[in-house]
């Protein structure tokens, strides 16, 4: 074997296993849900606090915080279990009877999707929030909305960009996109 090919062999290894270099990273994500699941109980707390004191609005903004939380979980679950699966390791399916379907089947195109598609959900349910919290509207308030409308439209917008480019792409390779 020449040098040459043994040397480009041990390249390929060590990049190989630098995968291995985004576990710990997965796995902080994994720490992360549990300031997520404290604030998601503070907030359940709160809710049921003003269950029969607060106004509506407020129950409803406080339920929305809630939809809100488990939301970014849900978003964290996504990506820790695919970006694991699509770049360090697959996970043996066969020791665990209650896997869900979509673990494991989502690629890289998908996974962008979800994170988009997630991100404006959460960027929708904070500007409901906005409105369903004004009183009276201030120039300022006029101004903060403008901008928290002007975003979400961005992320909306970066969202339809992302999946036809997706789209496009995968009709370009004779699948029709229909893998998304």
């Amino acid at each position: 074997m020449k040098p040459a090919h043994v040397l480009e062999r041990i390249l390929e290894g060590l990049l190989f296993a630098s995968r291995w270099l985004l576990a710990p990273l997965y796995l902080g994500l994994c720490l992360a849900l549990v300031p997520l699941l404290i604030a998601f109980f503070r907030e359940l707390v709160h809710v049921c606090v003003i269950a029969f004191s607060g106004t509506e609005t407020e129950i409803i903004l406080g339920l929305l915080s809630l939809v809100d939380l488990a939301m970014m979980g849900s978003l964290l679950i996504i990506v820790i279990f695919s970006s694991y699966q699509n770049f360090v390791s697959r996970i043996d399916r066969e020791d665990h009877k209650d896997w869900p379907d979509w673990m494991g089947t989502i690629d890289f195109a998908g996974l962008k999707i979800k994170v988009l598609s997630s991100i404006v959900a959460i960027s929708a349910i904070e500007l409901l929030k906005e409105f369903m919290s004004l009183q009276a509207v201030t120039p300022a308030d006029e101004r903060r909305l403008y901008w928290l409308v002007i975003i979400h439209v961005v992320f909306v917008a970066s969202s339809v960009v992302l999946a036809l480019s997706d789209w496009l792409g995968g009709a370009s390779h004779g699948d029709g996109g229909a893998k998304h």
